[in-house]
């Protein structure tokens, strides 16, 4: 009988390891099973479709390796499928004395990471960016924009033409006792659209991760971190505010606060937008303040790890709240980089949620973390840059799942 593989996900990370899965087992039966009814619907579809170039994280760290592997393989599938994509560059740049030492480290961890980064004086960012203000900036060559929801597409029409089962509106429920027992016979796995037996089942349902691994009868995978969602809510400029910017520019991050910062995307359709701030998502799938899910909820407030998270970062997580309420406050963000932009420039724009693990002691998992357990491996935490990683994790996924 042949393999049977199913994937759970239907974001850019699941599309692509079942991709990568079926052509490393071509004669496997692989099945893509997605709960909504539309692929790459939560943080695929709602990031700021940035390919990424690893500035930010650690050396030797697989976000590092995999994001540069993976944003050249994107940009080869962007070629091939005719996929829109355009290599930009960008800028970080530093708007205060405080950050400059910042700035420097970023560089030096830049090109220890093989990147092409060069340092920039006021005067030559205005050549760049002409509005756009600062003491010194870093222009890093590798990044750019892409169509993640388009790669997903063609990722769909590439596994159906492999003859892979693609089947959206599939919730999966639970694991069939009788199966969960033996990490060598077959799992059953219970879902909204009947039951599907694998051998080998792949978990990629992102911010529902941990979750399906305790209801899939794996809850040691998780025993030590919790998937805490962060809203990040974005606003589009105004037409005539646009115009202000040419590309990518980034605050320095602060090396106090868990995430990069506000910063503004010209992106593959034209439109510029700021963004994100990072506020905790009031449940899983919680874009707007008023969604809220008890048990979601109850699930944030019984760890441990958040509050350690929370009364280590309450300040500034205190600001993003602010941010979140008040475009006058989101704006402010934004005029520290681009102090031409008004009040009324700011438009609302759909927010995404970002899938954090977090571990026990309330520090965020850094990189990304896979755990196999008998039959099933579960993507525990693959937040930003995994849309640009994409194709790479799945080749590592691949690797730990067929035991290559």
């Amino acid at each position: 009988m042949a393999l049977r593989i199913v994937v759970i996900g239907g974001g850019i990370v699941g599309l692509s390891v079942a991709r990568r899965l079926q052509l490393d087992r071509p004669d496997a039966r692989v099945t893509v099973l997605e709960k909504e009814f539309r692929w790459a619907q939560h943080q695929t579809g709602r990031n700021s479709g940035v390919l990424h170039s690893g500035l930010y994280y650690p050396p030797g760290s697989l976000k590092v390796r995999l994001c540069r592997t993976g944003r050249e393989a994107t940009i080869a599938f962007a070629e091939a499928h005719d996929i829109p994509y355009a290599v930009t560059g960008k800028l970080v740049v530093a708007t205060s004395p405080e950050e400059l030492p910042s700035l420097a480290r970023l560089a030096e961890r830049g090109r220890a990471g093989g990147l092409t980064v060069t340092e920039l004086g006021p005067e030559q960012v205005r050549e760049l960016e002409p509005h756009v203000s600062c003491l010194a900036a870093l222009h890093v060559a590798e990044t750019g924009i892409v169509d993640f929801p388009g790669v997903c597409r063609a990722l769909t029409v590439e596994l159906a033409a492999a003859g892979a089962t693609l089947v959206t509106g599939a919730q999966v429920l639970s694991r069939h006792p009788a199966r969960a027992r033996s990490g060598d016979a077959p799992v059953l796995l219970d879902t909204t659209a009947g039951e599907v037996a694998a051998d080998l089942v792949v978990n990629c349902a992102g911010l529902h991760a941990d979750a399906l691994a305790r209801r899939l009868g794996d809850a040691e995978a998780v025993d030590d971190v919790r998937i805490i969602p962060f809203r990040g809510e974005y606003h589009d400029l105004a037409p005539h505010a646009a115009a202000l910017v040419r590309g990518l520019v980034y605050p320095v991050p602060d090396p106090a606060f868990p995430f990069l910062g506000v910063h503004l995307t010209r992106g593959i359709d034209g439109h510029v937008h700021a963004g994100p701030n990072a506020v905790l998502a009031l449940a899983r799938e919680g874009y707007r303040w008023r969604e809220v899910n008890p048990r979601d909820l109850a699930g944030v407030a019984a760890y441990d790890g958040f509050w350690r998270l929370a009364r280590a970062n309450w300040r500034p997580g205190l600001q993003e709240m602010v941010r979140s309420v008040s475009t006058h406050r989101f704006g402010d963000s934004v005029r520290r980089i681009l102090p031409e932009l008004e009040d009324g420039d700011l438009l609302p724009a759909a927010a995404g949620v970002r899938a954090q693990a977090v571990r026990r002691d309330g520090g965020l998992v850094d990189d990304f973390l896979v755990r196999r357990v008998g039959a099933i491996v579960h993507v525990l935490n693959a937040p930003s840059p995994a849309a640009t990683s994409a194709p790479a994790i799945a080749t590592h996924i691949a690797g730990l799942a067929l035991g290559s």
